[in-house]
């Protein structure tokens, strides 16, 4: 097994493209999607279409994703992974913006932190909670490898990345002379900046999660933070070498016990009857 997985890696590595050196960072000759997870620089951005904003949640270090249309006339929106304690942030930038909430998606089935998608549908109607069908949690709306969610003109096409867990998914912007540029690819924890998500629990499996990486490595390659293909690398010997040898004697998740029940519908568990007094 391991002889197969080494002959995998060399394949992968013979592919590298050839990379050219800038002023300050190396970056591929054709332009690729970007990897937001934890991007270094600046946290908004906008286009003439596309309002985007990176937020950040530091007890559980999560990163949360918000997207407008701000050329349609209701400046439609969506947030990726927001988490239960800042929903009235997210909401408050949302209202200042004047953007209408339409989608609170999640990328998987989290374990570090509760969801705030819940919360969100009891604060602002008519949105609708988004999560993959393979997760087997509960949503609004349940999506599956190539299908298309759509904000206005805007859309994010899906892509299947199980490992981290077994619902874990992908948001990529889409692709065309018309669509936002940079391409962007929402990874939740399948792919991190230097590595990648752990595979030990909630279904996690090291096999499928290089599976993940090695079919969908061009939506995972960096356009000017980083090498892309090094990232790719990095996550390939993390998750084929060093997680099955090693023991990483990772700490025990210390949210997963409330965060894992209550992800699970949608973060709005049923009332705990300390929480109903």
């Amino acid at each position: 097994m391991v002889v197969t997985r080494f002959s995998r890696l060399q394949h992968l590595l013979l592919l590298q493209p050839r990379f050219q050196q800038s002023r300050v960072l190396r970056r591929p000759l054709t332009r690729t999607p970007t990897l937001i997870r934890s991007v270094m620089g600046s946290s908004s951005s906008s286009s003439s279409k596309l309002l985007f904003r990176q937020l950040f949640e530091k007890e559980s270090s999560t990163y949360t994703y918000l997207l407008a249309d701000i050329s349609h006339p209701d400046k439609p929106a969506l947030l990726i992974d927001p988490v239960d304690k800042t929903v009235d942030r997210d909401l408050k930038l949302i209202n200042e913006l004047g953007l209408k909430l339409v989608y609170a998606m999640n990328t998987h089935v989290h374990a570090d932190h509760v969801t705030g998608t819940g919360l969100l549908k009891t604060k602002v109607p008519g949105v609708k909670s988004v999560i993959s069908k393979a997760s087997g949690s509960k949503a609004d709306k349940f999506v599956e490898h190539g299908e298309k969610v759509s904000i206005g003109d805007i859309h994010l096409e899906v892509r299947a990345t199980p490992g981290h867990t077994a619902g874990c998914v992908t948001y990529v912007t889409g692709e065309g002379a018309d669509r936002p540029q940079p391409r962007m690819a929402f990874t939740g924890d399948a792919v991190l900046i230097r590595g990648c998500g752990r595979t030990d629990f909630q279904g996690g499996c090291a096999d499928q999660l290089y599976e993940s990486v090695h079919s969908q490595a061009s939506f995972f390659t960096l356009s000017c933070h980083f090498t892309g293909r090094l990232i790719i690398d990095l996550v390939i010997i993390t998750v084929v070498f060093l997680c099955p040898i090693i023991d990483l004697n990772l700490a025990y998740p210390k949210l997963i016990d409330v965060a894992l029940p209550a992800n699970m519908v949608c973060g709005l568990q049923d009332l705990l009857p300390s929480e109903a007094n």
